[in-house]
């Protein structure tokens, strides 16, 4: 058999698995996978440095599936391939990451071949995608990460990082605005590492893009500052291979490549509406599909003899070789550098340097204190000073939300600068969170910051980094109404409740400047989970940890911050953030007539839903049926903390325009009101 006639079998193969998949699970997306084969088959046997056997290799080439839906794309790839599994210790493991009878099992529970790419699922999947656009601008962060790597650790005859990154996407990917916010920057950061390859085929789940869709994409990427190149006809191997080529010799801008393909199996002017729509095509049409390809009609998952041995000919012996010399590479590097190949390895690990929170800063008692993002400022810098390879930035609200690392050598990251440890996101908050997240996936600590408001507009990237499990980290400024005169749009309410609602995002909304100091202590200890911090504007109060208790206690998301003497509580008073100095002085109050209270601070209810039920029955003690919480924002939620007897001060509406102190009045958030509620609950048992 010729080599064409293997590359031309191995891709038949991976349409019919795709076919016969979907066909099985009676789900799923056939056309994508069926129009892409050839383009999958050149960029993994022809181009992509990946070694099947190893799938973390630091510098492997990274493959994104953006359009998710066409999942069955890469499962048959993993197959064919043999890419061994790897766990979340990153050992690796020598089995199969996904097996024929997982793909027999497409979509079906506990399939290494889910619906989507599911990163923390299975090993060869670099990003969980799925919600169009996510992918990416996933991959801009990656982009860029490999360039901060390449400038920190690259020396002359050492260039450990100069893997490139490769993203398909589709007509939806680019239709989102996420994809245009990520597109815009990297264009503007020159990032030469990243291609796009977009499968140009007309088709949406409503019908012919034509309805929706009739801009000129070149023109818009070209106006971006990225490369455009065109490809006519998805099945040209060689056109495929030269275009890659000419991406990787293009510098100082990204490219995008132009498929133009036709979904579904069908001539030029077909276009396959099961296919399209994302169904099974059903018997019958399989059966044509195969006869179009030579195949057996009657096979199903069939894999013929020397397709995977035209995989461990193609990329298992290239991505081997590649594999092995870089190792050889780096055993040389560290012998010449060792304090650098150091941070890699902690860096692979997603381990922290000794001493990374050596001179973390202690707040003296303040009754004025300290604003949350200046406490969290002063943070961020010592931790950048001390871990190498932590750095972030905001969606063009630096000097507002306080995150801008100042110390020597900090840097702006810039096409002309990439070993910045400050990035520009621009005014692009959804973006932002996804380039976090890439950021995060190529082992780098990061994080993005914007006002808690507009978190919203971040919220899907930041659940796709929950549901990968990424220890990214989101600063979120101007919690509550500190912001007063700007009125609603900018006071958040029900952001809180929404973020605490993700499974698996640690939530923590500090009181003070030293619960700043803790929360970050934690964020940073956590290897396989966001976290988002939600900080005040204004300035709150540093409490006197000598008579309060120590601010240690956010490690466990509430602690019991001070407690009346005489016998148990009679009321117990809980809070987060700037209302904790609220629920303090009512205490101070209450102790005053003869009243036992309790003080809670609660900075994160995930991670004291975490701790043993002993510790939790400790802080709020279930015989103490008073329970009074108190925040700034939607009381949703709270009822699980105060019971049936309990109270809550909380929004039950949007904010106004109006300095802080009127609108603390006016929604009752004040020591006053605080001890009044109190008080006449005391007075109803």
């Amino acid at each position: 058999m010729t080599q064409a006639e293997l590359d031309q079998l191995a891709i038949n193969t991976i349409r019919t698995l795709s076919i016969d998949a979907v066909q099985q699970a009676k789900s799923g997306h056939p056309g994508t996978p069926m129009a892409l084969a050839p383009l999958v088959y050149t960029l993994w046997n022809r181009v992509m440095r990946f070694d099947p056997k190893d799938p973390i290799w630091p510098n492997r080439d990274r493959f994104i599936l953006s359009n998710g839906h066409a999942s069955m794309l890469l499962w048959s790839l993993l197959y064919l391939t043999g890419t061994r599994a790897v766990n979340a210790d990153y050992e690796r493991l020598g089995e199969p990451s996904v097996s024929l009878d997982d793909i027999r099992h497409f979509r079906q529970l506990g399939s290494k071949a889910p619906g989507h790419p599911e990163y923390h699922w299975v090993s060869g999947v670099e990003a969980t995608t799925g919600p169009l656009g996510q992918g990416i601008a996933t991959s801009v962060g990656m982009a860029i990460a490999r360039k901060w790597l390449a400038s920190r650790y690259n020396r002359p005859g050492f260039d450990l990082f100069d893997y490139n990154i490769y993203a398909i996407c589709g007509d939806g990917c680019l239709m989102e605005g996420v994809g245009a916010e990520a597109a815009s920057l990297a264009g503007h950061l020159g990032l030469d590492d990243l291609c796009w390859i977009y499968d140009n085929n007309h088709i949406t789940i409503e019908g012919d893009t034509g309805i929706t869709f009739t801009e000129d994409v070149a023109a818009r990427f070209l106006a971006y500052r990225w490369n455009v190149l065109r490809v006519g006809d998805a099945n040209d191997l060689q056109r495929i291979e030269d275009a890659l080529a000419i991406f990787r010799k293009t510098e100082g801008r990204p490219t995008l490549i132009i498929l133009d393909s036709h979904i579904g199996y069908g001539s030029p002017n077909k276009i396959d509406t099961a296919a399209a729509h994302g169904e099974p095509l059903g018997e019958g049409e399989i059966r044509l599909a195969k006869q179009a390809y030579g195949w057996p009609e009657d096979a199903r998952f069939l894999v013929p003899d020397g397709v995977t041995a035209t995989f461990e000919a193609g990329i298992g012996a290239r991505g081997a070789a590649c594999r092995s010399a870089w190792e050889t590479l780096f055993a040389d590097y560290r012998r010449e550098l060792p304090d650098l190949a150091i941070e890699i390895d902690q860096m692979q690990r997603r381990d922290l340097p000794a001493g990374w929170d050596r001179d973390l800063p202690r707040f003296p008692a303040d009754p004025k204190g300290i604003a949350g993002r200046d406490a969290s400022g002063e943070v961020l810098n010592r931790l950048a000073r001390n871990i190498p390879w932590f750095l972030g930035g905001s969606a063009d609200l630096g000097p507002s939300t306080k995150t801008t690392l100042k110390f020597a050598g900090a840097g702006d990251f810039q096409a002309d600068n990439p070993g910045g440890r400050n990035f520009h996101f621009g005014i692009r908050e959804h973006a932002m969170a996804a380039i976090v997240n890439g950021l995060s996936l190529s082992k780098l600590r990061a994080f993005g910051a914007t006002f808690f408001i507009f978190s919203d507009y971040a919220r899907p990237a930041i659940r796709l980094s929950a549901l990968m499990e990424l220890p990214t980290i989101f600063v979120f400024t101007h919690d509550a109404m500190g912001d007063g005169e700007d009125g609603p749009t900018h006071q958040p309410v029900e952001q809180l409740i929404s973020l605490r609602a993700v499974p698996g995002l640690v939530m923590l909304r500090p009181a003070d400047a030293n619960e700043v100091v803790e929360a970050y202590r934690h964020v940073l200890q956590l290897r396989h989970q966001p976290a988002a911090i939600a900080l005040s504007r204004q300035p709150l109060p540093t409490f006197d940890r000598t008579r309060y208790a120590s601010a240690a206690g956010v490690a466990r998301g509430a602690y019991v911050m001070a407690d009346a003497a005489g016998g148990p509580p009679e009321i117990i008073l809980i809070a987060s953030g700037s209302e904790v100095s609220l629920i303090v002085q009512a205490h101070e109050a209450l102790s005053a007539r003869g009243i036992r209270s309790r003080v809670v601070s609660m900075p994160s209810w995930d991670i004291f839903e975490h701790q043993p039920t002993s510790y939790r029955e400790s802080v709020l003690p279930p015989a103490v049926k008073l329970r009074l919480a108190v925040e700034q924002a939607s009381a949703l939620g709270w009822e699980r903390y105060v019971g049936d007897h309990g109270r809550v001060i909380g929004m039950k509406a949007f904010g106004q325009s109006a300095p802080l102190k009127e609108l603390q009045r006016k929604f009752g958030f004040e020591p006053e009101r605080v001890l009044a509620v109190a008080l006449e609950m005391l007075a109803a048992k």
